[in-house]
């Protein structure tokens, strides 16, 4: 039984390693750089992402998935809760500089570019649903504690808080399906042309990051293993034990499930390079965490759909 789940699961992880390759060539090649990086995730970012969202909630009002959405929020306020907690005791060391990114790298998972995909091959769009809650809570704290994490209390925004395109895709996805409206097709069809971007782009922009870190340096890198077995192992399991133990199960539980396993978020590198933190061990952390996930989510979430 396990073997297919692990099967099932570790296939749909290869695809996006796949997609990660053909990023990975385009940068060895040249036929990406760093801009051309930073503007493909402004537009995931900005566009493809809300996309995602109001396309999956463009279904009829359910109650249930209502209620479930509110039962996703608060698992994802939990899971960052705890991660926060534990990065905390964990990363204690007095370079303010590596701390910022060892602790930013073990809280935050890449549960927008890499689950989002994941979840949607193999739950469905209920699984988005339930994803595109996690990820508003996701950017709810990146936007607060993450800024704080990373460059300190002087550096937090209400103001990029509550604007961030993350949590306003949420908010009017979340609306048009509250009220039953439905896009007219002129507006819904470029919108779901947009959403079917979302699994190709981010893993190609992680390939190209992944092409232009330091493989053999970061596997020596002993800080960076820290953060990757707490991001990929350790949090994980605390906090999905936690939440079998409270009674969750079916899809919500496979969802969190998927999104708290992810890698380290690639916001990592992009927040210790905006904060002048220590990138070189944000890439480190985020490369090795991004390899070895495709070994530990689809143990993670094959046993979790075994328990679900």
């Amino acid at each position: 039984m396990i073997f297919d789940y692990l099967t099932t699961v570790g296939g749909q992880v290869l695809i996006l390693f796949i997609l990660i390759a053909v990023g990975y060539i385009c940068g060895l090649v040249g036929f990406m750089n760093k801009d051309t990086a930073k503007h493909i995730t402004n537009i995931v970012l900005y566009f493809v992402t809300p996309c995602v969202i109001i396309d999956a909630y463009q279904v009829d009002f359910d109650p249930n998935i209502l209620t479930n959405l509110g039962i996703t929020a608060l698992c994802a306020i939990g899971v960052h809760i705890v991660s926060i907690i534990v990065a905390t005791l964990v990363f204690r060391g007095k370079n303010i500089n590596k701390r910022s990114v060892l602790r930013f790298g073990a809280i935050f998972s890449n549960c927008g570019f890499m689950s989002l995909p994941l979840q949607q091959a193999i739950i469905g769009k209920e699984g988005v649903l339930y994803g595109a809650a996690f990820v508003c809570i996701f950017n709810i704290f990146l936007w607060s504690y993450g800024v704080v994490c990373m460059g300190g209390k002087e550096n937090f925004s209400k103001k990029t808080l509550l604007l961030n395109p993350g949590i306003l895709g949420v908010v009017v996805a979340v609306l048009l399906f509250i009220f039953s409206i439905k896009l007219p097709s002129v507006i819904a069809q470029p919108i779901s042309y947009l959403a079917g971007l979302n699994t190709p782009l981010p893993m190609i922009i992680v390939g190209y990051y992944l092409s232009n870190s330091k493989m053999k340096e970061g596997l020596k890198d002993k800080y960076a293993w820290s953060a990757t077995i707490l991001r990929l192992l350790v949090i994980p399991i605390i906090c999905l034990v936690l939440l079998y133990l409270i009674g969750l199960r079916g899809n919500i539980l496979i969802t969190v499930a998927i999104a708290v396993s992810a890698p380290a978020a690639a916001t990592t590198t992009m927040f210790a390079a905006k904060f002048d933190r220590d990138t070189e061990l944000s890439v480190n952390i985020v490369s090795l965490s991004t390899i070895f996930s495709i070994v530990t989510m689809s143990c993670i979430v094959a046993i979790t759909n075994m328990l679900a």
